[in-house]
This record gives C-alpha cells, sequence and structure tokens, in this order.
C-alpha cells in the first residue's frame, strides 16, 4: 500500500471515529431544543465553551509533544512514562485545587455551583484519556482509537435520551427505581452526569497502559516535552478562543434578556458547519503521525504539498455541497425556532476550510520544532477574534462572531504560510489551490445569497464543480482510492 493510501485510510477510519460519534450527536439539538428553554440551552453551551478552554489547558501541548518525541526518541518508554507521570500530577492537582478554590472559580466563570463538581471531574478524567488516546494513534491503530471514540459519544448518547425523554415517561410518580432516579427541571445536571459518566468508562477502556509499564520519569525529557508543548498549549488556548470565546463574549455583550437566546440560535445554526469541521479534523488526526513519520525521508515537502492539494479538493466539494443543501440540513439537524441566525451558515463553513488549510500548512513549525510560530500565529487569531467580537456585537450580534471567525482563521492560514515558506518551502500548486478555493466559494455566493437558496440552481452549481473535479483530478483519484481494490 502506497504511503497516500495508506494516509487515506487511516484518515477515513480516523474520520468515522469523529463523523459517526458527531452525527448521532446531531440527535441531542433537537432533543435539548426540545426539553428546555433557550435560556438553559444556551447556558449548557456556555459551559461547554468553558469545558473546551480548560481542555487545553489540562493537556498543556503534552499530546502534540508526545508525538513528536515518541518518533523522534529511541527510548520510547521512557516517553510514555514521562508523559503518564506528568498528567497524572497536572490532573490531580488540577482537580484538588478546584474543590479548594470552587467559589472563586464559580465567580469568575459563571457556572452555577450546582454543575461545578460535573465540571471538574469530567475535565479530568478527558485529561487522563489523552496519552492513551496518543498512543494509539502514534502506534497506528486507529480501528481501536475509533471504537473506543464511538463507545463514549454512544454511552454519551443513550443516557441523554434515557434522562431527558425516557424518565420522564417511566417516572409516574409511584415508588419505582424510575421514579427515584428523576428529578423535575434537572436537565442540564442529566446532560453532565451523562458526560460524566462516559467519559468514565472511556478511561477505564484506556487505563490499561497506565498498568502495563515501570513509571521512568526522565527529567531531561520532560524538560524538553515542555519547551515543545507549551508553546502549542499557548496556541490551543488561542485556538480554542477563535473556536468557542465567541459565545462567552454574546453572553456579555449583548442585553441579558435576550443573551443566551441568540447564542442558542447562534450555536444551533453552527452546527451545520460541522460537517467540514469534521472532515477537517480527520484529515488532521490522520496526516498529524504522517508528517512526523516521514519529516526525515527524502523530500517530505513534496507529499506535504499534495496532501494538501487533496484536502483543498476535497474540502471545496464539502463546502459546497453543505452551503447548497443547507436548507435541507436545518430541518434534520435544528429546530425551527433556530433558523433566523442561517444566513451565518456559508461564512462559519467558509471559515472552517481555511482553518483545515491552515492545519495542513502547520505542519512546518512542527516538524522543525518552531512552535512558538504556532502560538504566535494564534494569538494573532484570537486578538482578531476578541476585536471584531467586542466592536461589533453590540451592533449587529451573533453576525459579528461569524465574520470575527472567518477573519481570524483567514489570517492564521495566510500567516502560517508566509512563514512557513520562509522556514520550511513546500511547492504547493498554487494554480490548482486558488482555482478550486474559488469557484467553491464563488458557486457558493450565488447559490446562496444571490439565488436565495434555490435548490434546483445549487444542485446545477454543485454538478459542475463535481464535473469539473472530475475532469482534472480523474487520474489521481483513481490511483488513491481505486487501485487497492483491483
Amino acid at each position: 500500500m502506497s504511503l497516500f493510501q495508506k494516509l487515506f485510510k487511516q484518515t477515513f477510519i480516523y474520520g468515522l471515529a469523529t463523523v459517526l460519534p458527531r452525527m448521532l450527536s446531531f440527535i441531542l439539538v433537537p432533543l435539548y431544543t426540545r426539553v428546555m428553554p433557550p435560556g438553559a440551552y444556551g447556558e449548557v453551551t456556555l459551559i461547554f465553551a468553558w469545558f473546551a478552554i480548560f481542555n487545553v489547558i489540562l493537556s498543556y501541548g503534552m499530546e502534540t509533544a508526545f508525538f513528536r518525541f515518541y518518533n523522534k526518541e529511541e527510548q520510547k518508554k521512557e516517553v510514555v512514562s514521562t508523559a503518564l507521570i506528568s498528567l497524572l500530577t497536572s490532573t490531580a492537582l488540577f482537580v484538588l485545587l478546584g474543590f479548594l478554590l470552587s467559589d472563586q472559580l464559580v465567580s469568575i466563570l459563571n457556572i452555577d455551583p450546582e454543575y461545578f463538581n460535573y465540571f471538574i471531574f469530567i475535565l479530568g478524567l478527558d485529561a487522563l484519556s489523552i496519552v492513551p488516546f496518543a498512543w494509539l494513534r502514534a502506534n497506528e491503530k486507529p480501528m481501536k482509537y475509533a471504537v473506543v471514540k464511538i463507545i463514549n459519544v454512544m454511552i454519551n448518547l443513550g443516557l441523554n435520551v434515557f434522562f431527558l425523554l425516557l424518565l420522564p415517561k417511566l417516572a409516574r410518580g409511584e415508588t419505582s427505581v424510575f421514579d427515584s432516579l428523576y428529578v423535575p427541571d434537572y436537565e442540564i445536571s442529566y446532560i453532565f452526569i451523562s458526560n460524566l459518566v462516559a467519559s468514565a468508562v472511556t478511561l477505564l477502556i484506556m487505563s490499561r497502559l497506565y498498568f502495563r509499564r515501570p513509571y521512568i520519569f526522565n527529567k531531561r525529557m520532560f524538560n524538553s516535552m515542555m519547551r515543545y508543548g507549551l508553546p502549542v498549549m499557548i496556541a490551543g488556548i488561542a485556538f480554542t478562543i477563535n473556536e468557542v470565546f465567541d459565545r462567552i463574549l454574546l453572553s456579555e455583550l449583548l442585553p441579558e434578556d435576550i443573551a443566551k437566546s441568540e447564542i442558542g440560535k447562534y450555536s444551533a445554526c453552527y452546527k451545520l458547519a460541522l460537517f467540514m469541521t469534521l472532515f477537517a479534523t480527520a484529515f488532521r488526526l490522520g496526516i498529524e503521525p504522517f508528517f512526523f513519520s516521514h519529516a526525515n525521508s527524502e523530500n517530505p515537502q513534496k507529499a506535504y504539498a499534495q496532501i494538501t492539494n487533496y484536502f483543498v479538493v476535497l474540502g471545496s466539494v464539502i463546502l459546497l455541497a453543505v452551503v447548497v443543501y443547507a436548507d435541507i440540513l436545518k430541518v434534520i439537524i435544528i429546530d425551527k425556532a433556530y433558523w433566523e441566525a442561517m444566513p451565518v451558515v456559508p461564512i462559519i463553513v467558509l471559515a472552517g476550510f481555511c482553518l483545515g488549510i491552515y492545519h495542513n500548512l502547520s505542519v512546518w513549525y512542527k516538524v522543525t520544532d518552531r512552535t512558538r510560530f504556532g502560538a504566535i500565529i494564534s494569538i494573532v487569531g484570537a486578538v482578531i477574534t476578541i476585536l471584531i467580537n467586542v466592536l461589533f456585537i453590540p451592533t449587529i450580534g451573533y453576525y459579528a462572531s461569524a465574520i470575527a471567525t472567518l477573519a481570524a482563521y483567514a489570517t492564521m492560514l495566510g500567516l502560517s504560510f508566509y512563514f512557513g515558506q520562509r522556514y520550511y518551502p513546500v511547492p504547493y500548486n498554487f494554480r490548482k489551490i486558488i482555482f478550486y478555493g474559488s469557484i467553491s466559494v464563488l458557486f457558493s455566493v450565488l447559490s446562496f445569497y444571490v439565488f436565495d437558496r434555490n435548490l434546483i440552481v445549487g444542485t446545477i452549481l454543485f454538478l459542475v464543480f463535481l464535473f469539473l473535479v472530475y475532469r482534472l483530478e480523474k487520474e489521481r483519484l483513481q490511483q488513491i482510492f481505486l487501485k487497492q481494490f483491483r
């Protein structure tokens, strides 16, 4: 199997681990909006935004550092044990401080004390699973990775459906197990209980790595991993600000009586961009181990350029497909009460496309150990996100958040390309990238805004684009996807 066939096979499996669970989780959006008022859904969204930020802090770049040193060092067992000891210690310290400083943290984060304990425990359990999942990816075990991820989300989804939909019907005011479990107006707690159980089961499945080796803490290696990983953490925090901080800013800058309702509408329509996000995430999960393991091969830049070309081709198709068929997707995924925010969808999908290209371009600072550039670029993106949101949310609401997301990711893409070509030149096919990207964006604008989401016109434009891709990429795509079946 060629390197590219292997890459796309792994990307497909990682895609299953990401896409299928997320597709199932779409059920939660109409479920949440059905059983909770908009204010409660907005509160859940805000807490999950804090989850995303703290997840990055608690991993402090150790996942990426683990990949780098696992492929770089001969003492792989020491890399694993050092990373495990590091995360065990930091997670225990975080949980302890979380309880000691709970009053202060509740006030700062504006989280209801009722949900704070769930918040702390879920974050701790997820942090302890970081190295075991990274070990699976580094050892190219995508099937096990996919199975565990799917189990996690299936448990989470099943418990959500049970607690929010079935339990209220089973509890009839009689003395039974269901009546003892059911608490009226407890929906938000049920959501976090579901997450807590899923995270606990996941860690239990992955815990074998913690018990299969003698623990050796290599201080020299730890210091090197931290020097490599901390800039990645800073970049991750800045990146997460670009992803979720707009919800927090919306809650602070919009009038209190409409803030959570607006957050709910924006977050629900944001879900339609998930198809692009899932593709980019699956692609990144597949290529990251590939980038590191082939960094010292002959002319890796050529392979990196080809991978980016493939991403742009496939990403352009997904961009246009989501925009053209957004009105069909919205009926399946989100409740009618949230459709008011649909005009932000093309902006968010395009932002996700830019982010995916950025991830492909960012290989240069990871393989050259210049991770500080990743931090700088992400900080610039975070500053743009915050500035546009702060300046324009009071006047145009969540449209400012969508525009800020696109502006931040487009700027990050441009900066990564500029610095990358200076320090690690890659021979990208600019004509192909610009051609596919610009045609896809043009057709998206025509379909969504000019022809007002006319499904017939959009379908014609989509078929024309597919024909162009087929004509120009036929031979190469056949080499990748069909050769292994002959």
